[in-house]
């Protein structure tokens, strides 16, 4: 009697393990389950709450305190000068790292007056983005751009003059077109790059 339960415990199994196995590709398209997944403006949403974290931390907590305590300066040529690289540097920097990692995410800044044409705003997405966030610096700007047969989607959060270190660099460098600007000024965007599937 115990080896027929047992025997007839072990078909049973076989019989639930095929169909487990079997059962998902028995379906069709319209059965299945749609693939989950965070939506575009959200994965923009938490990238730039980081990016932000980092900047200001950055900014406020190493590149002032040390100036501040005369220990080291930010500079420009930074690596020449042994010195701290500036905080657009920093995000310019983790941008090229992130962009390396193969994740497909890409950020970088760009300003309606840049110092370096590579911060220029490269499309008129970006151009309207950086308009719009000098009015209303709380509603970023987003929307689907393409780049040869890809679709990413694009996000562009304010860049805001978060310490003396950003004013000053921007009001006093040689190359600046701006040098008004004053603390809590949008002096750009960040643009935040995301492929879509």
């Amino acid at each position: 009697m115990h080896r027929v339960n047992v025997t007839l415990y072990a078909a049973a199994l076989t019989f639930l393990i095929s169909g487990l196995w079997w059962a998902p590709s028995a379906l069709s398209a319209k059965e299945r389950p749609a693939p989950s997944g965070i939506p575009p403006e959200k994965v923009a949403a938490y990238v730039y709450a980081v990016i932000k974290a980092d900047r200001t931390l950055y900014t406020t907590e190493i590149v002032n305190r040390l100036q501040e305590k005369g220990v080291t300066t930010a500079s420009e040529h930074w690596e020449q000068e042994n010195a701290l690289m500036l905080p657009a540097q920093f995000l310019h920097q983790s941008g090229k790292l992130a962009a390396e990692s193969g994740s497909g995410i890409r950020y970088r800044l760009i300003s309606l007056w840049p110092i370096y044409r590579r911060n220029a705003p490269a499309s008129d997405l970006e151009r309207n983005a950086l308009e719009s966030l000098g009015k209303n610096p709380d509603l970023p700007v987003s929307g689907i751009v393409t780049s040869g047969r890809k679709q990413y989607f694009q996000a562009i959060y304010p860049d805001l003059a978060v310490s003396p270190a950003c004013i000053s660099c921007h009001n006093g460098h040689r190359l600046s077109p701006k040098r008004d600007f004053k603390l809590n000024d949008v002096m750009g965007g960040i643009a935040i790059t995301i492929p879509l599937e």
